[in-house]
Order: C-alpha cells, then structure tokens, then sequence
C-alpha cells in the first residue's frame, strides 16, 4: 500500500506524535508498503518521503507550545494528491481545517482515509478550544473510513467532541531498543525525562525531593538527574537556589535528551518519574522508562498514564501532595530488591506496546478501511 501520514505540526519535534509517525512509518516501510509524511513546516532531512506543505506559527494549547500551519493553496495540495495516488491517508487528529481538513476533502475517492487520535484536553479553554475545532471539522470527519485512539481516555474524549467512533490501539515504540539499553550509573538514580513546562510537573518532583531532604526521609546517597528543556527552567533554579546547598548537591539539570541518548538515560533510573499532572492521552515516555528502567517507575495519576500503567497502580502518584510523593521517593529509594523485582515486571508488562505487536493491527485497520473504500 501507498501510505500517506498527514500531521499539521512539523515533523521536527521528539514529542510523541512525531515518535509515532517514525515508529509506525519505519515498520511500514520494512514491510513492504510505501511511505509519506504529509506535514507542516518541517526542516528534518533524515527520513526519506518528507513533504513539508506548510508555513507554522507557534502557539500555546493544551499546556504545550506546538506549531499550527497557515492556510496553504489547495492547488497545491491536490497536485501532492495526484503525484502520489495513495491508498491511505492516515490522519493525525484532532486535526487543523487548514492542512489536514483540506487534504481529507481534496483525496481521491478511492483513497481510505484512516486518523489516529492523540489528545485529552488540559483545562476550560483546550475543551472548548476542541468544541469549536469538532464543530468546523464536522463535513470532513464524514470522509474518515476508520478511526484508532491512543487509548481509552482519547476514545472517550474523540467521541464526545468530535463524533468520531474509534478503536483503541496504543502508540508504539522499538521496545528492543530500550530493553537492551544499559547505564554505568552506581549511585542510586531519580531521573525525570520531558519538557520542563507547568503540567509535565518538574517542579513539583523538586519540591517532593526537597520535602524529602528536610524531613530526613531518606539520608543515603543518591542524584536527581532532571532531563529537557522548557520555559519552566527559570523556575525550577530559583527553586534550587531558595532550597540551599542540599537539594543542589543532589541535583543535575541536564538539559536537552537527544534520541539517540535517551534509552540510556531512562535506563540509569532506579526511580524514574513522570509527575504529569493531567492533559496526557497516553504516555509514550512511560512506555519507554516501563522497557529501559532498572528500577521503579512513577507516573502521575492522570488517565493517559492509568491506562499505560494497569496493574501497576500502586505506582501512580499524586504530584501535588508533595508529602505522599517525598514518602513515595523514599520508600523506593530505600528498597533496592522491590525496585528490581518491579523493574523486572515493568519489561514484561511493556512489550504489548512493542510496534511488532502494533504494527500490525494498523496495516489490518488499514486493510480493512481500503476494503470497505473500494466497495462502496
């Protein structure tokens, strides 16, 4: 099959849409289908098959900073269409009427045109923001012949605001590559992987830690190794300043995580931590920390993380209560053969996201929306 991923964001970022597309797009690609990336303003020259369609601004949504496309000439969108003849076109939703809404209008009619939905709303205005979106999308989200959700929650919220009845299939990851990841780390290890922005809650891991330090929970040895960039940095060093020499000492504000270090940086985690507390669809970071960590992963309590973290319930925290989190820290930290037995579970738990397990059940949803397409 030609398959045709459509994403109004650019394909330049690391977030899990873009984590997506790569997983989905390379294991397509190794099975013999043929692959596009139909996308906003994008620079990236490592991936083969990349048209960049549109001009992007920057804008805030949903507690992220994220790019949204200008209008584009639907003249030159409709040569894109007929240059490829595609037989999916594999939306990313919620989408813009921009980009992706005029593509799914202007694609052949014997293409299938499959979406995947990523988001849950963060806060008021993202909910209303997406009341408006589902209502201006309304005639193209007809076209869809097939619709996946990253999970539950996703599920729930694509059929409340946008109407759209999905099957929920995770987001994928190369589990192998994070399973064989190995760290050379002998000092017991907090680590946090994500952008420093409000809701990921960073700062709410520095003020447990902090609690933690104050009240003598735990007075063994250990780093804080606190990995991304975002504009909550500023916060967080004032943060480490006001607190004093004994947070500092602890810890190291690493900065930007490449791909390429990354599975070696959540594998150095005796306890790695992803305080979110809300606006989360699934949890691609989860999944990856779940294969890579040698240690116990803690996951706020919100439904895009619950929903990856079944079974390991007792490991989701309430960032907030900065007093139940320092306790949690602690208990971990002090329980070196409970972090390996969990560790152990997590890399059991965390195959059934692997892309050799996915995969194929989106080229039989595709299979299927292609088949359906073609007899009508």
């Amino acid at each position: 099959m030609k398959v045709g991923f459509v994403l109004d964001e650019s394909l330049d970022g690391t977030d899990g849409v873009q984590q997506y597309l790569q997983a989905v797009g390379v294991w397509l690609t190794e099975h013999g289908h043929e692959v596009y990336y139909l996308v906003g303003q994008t620079s990236r020259t490592d991936m083969a098959n990349i048209q960049s369609l549109s001009r992007n601004v920057k804008v805030r949504f949903n507690g992220n900073r994220l790019s949204i496309p200008l209008p584009t000439a639907g003249s030159k969108l409709q040569a894109v269409l007929d240059d490829l003849s595609l037989d999916i076109l594999h939306v990313q939703a919620p989408y813009s009427p921009f980009l992706a809404g005029k593509l799914i209008h202007r694609v052949a009619d014997t293409t299938a045109v499959v979406g995947t939905f990523h988001i849950l709303p963060f806060g008021a205005l993202a909910r209303a923001g997406s009341a408006v979106l589902g209502k201006i999308n309304t005639k193209t989200a007809r076209r869809f012949d097939a619709m996946m959700s990253a999970s539950h929650p996703a599920q729930a919220f694509a059929a409340e605001y946008f109407g759209f009845r999905s099957v929920v299939i995770p987001n994928p990851i190369s589990t192998q590559r994070y399973l064989q990841a190995r760290s050379a780390e002998r000092t017991v290890t907090i680590v946090y992987l994500g952008r420093l922005v409000e809701r990921k809650g960073p700062l709410w891991l520095l003020k447990a830690v902090a609690y933690m330090l104050e009240h003598k929970l735990y007075e063994g040895d250990f780093r804080l190794k606190i990995g991304g960039k975002g504009p909550l940095l500023p916060a967080m060093q004032k943060f480490l300043e006001q607190s004093g020499w004994g947070l500092i000492r602890h810890t190291e504000l690493v900065g930007f995580v490449s791909e390429e270090h990354k599975p070696d940086f959540l594998a150095s985690a005796d306890i790695a931590v992803f305080p979110s507390t809300g606006g989360e669809s699934f949890g691609i970071s989860v999944v990856e920390a779940l294969a890579a960590s040698r240690g116990v992963v803690l996951a706020g309590d919100n439904p895009g993380y619950r929903s990856v973290m079944q079974g390991f319930e007792s490991q989701l925290i309430d960032p907030t209560n900065t007093k139940a989190f320092a306790e949690k820290l602690a208990k971990h930290l002090r329980e070196t053969s409970d972090r390996k037995q969990i560790a152990s579970a997590q890399k059991t738990h965390v195959k059934q996201y692997d892309i050799a397990t996915v995969g194929p059940k989106i080229e039989q949803i595709y299979e299927q929306a292609l088949q359906k397409r073609r007899a009508s």
